[in-house]
């Protein structure tokens, strides 16, 4: 028989904290970054905060200018040991980054 490989019930209830453990206020402040200098193909209050924000047009030149946007909105600086491509892959790395940088 043939079963579908189901969550723990441990596993579930960290996955659903771990989705709403991150700042609003940081996730909007990425949004608008993203829809004023992201050059995305979408509206960036659209985009699921796993989707791969490449894929919808961010470019690496984009990636400078929202972190800039990012980073004198909510008064911080990103760490050098985050400064790469898969940081800036979805708007929650993103998010994750400027937590760790406030």
């Amino acid at each position: 028989m043939d079963q579908e490989p189901q969550l723990s019930s441990t596993t579930a209830s960290t996955a659903t904290t771990t989705a709403t453990l991150a700042d609003p206020a940081i996730e909007q402040a990425v949004r608008r970054a993203l829809a004023d200098h992201g050059r995305l193909t979408v509206d960036a209050q659209d985009v699921a905060s796993i989707a791969d924000l490449y894929a919808l047009g961010l470019s690496s030149h984009a990636t400078v200018n929202v972190m800039l946007a990012v980073e004198s909105e909510l008064d911080v600086e990103f760490p050098d040991s985050v400064l790469n491509r898969s940081t800036f892959a979805t708007v929650e790395s993103i998010v994750a980054a400027a937590e760790l940088a406030s």
